[in-house]
């Protein structure tokens, strides 16, 4: 799945303009993030631990919350 991204830039046209339009794209559009997940390999049991892992201190927050209100 590649995505292509077209950034025009005119002649006499400030290029750092048009080079932080292509950077504001690629980081809506989560391209980063994508390449950062695949750079390494992590197994299923390692994706599930920190699934758990967070899920676990959502709820201790969430019970803290509830308790001090």
């Amino acid at each position: 799945m590649r995505k292509i991204y077209n950034i025009e830039v005119r002649v006499g046209e400030n290029l750092e303009k048009s080079l932080k339009q292509l950077k504001k794209k690629v980081e809506r559009e989560g391209v980063i993030r994508d390449m950062k997940r695949q750079v390494y390999y992590e197994p299923e049991t390692q994706k599930k631990r920190k699934r758990m892992m967070r899920a676990i201190k959502n709820n201790y927050i969430k019970n803290l919350e509830g308790m001090l209100k």
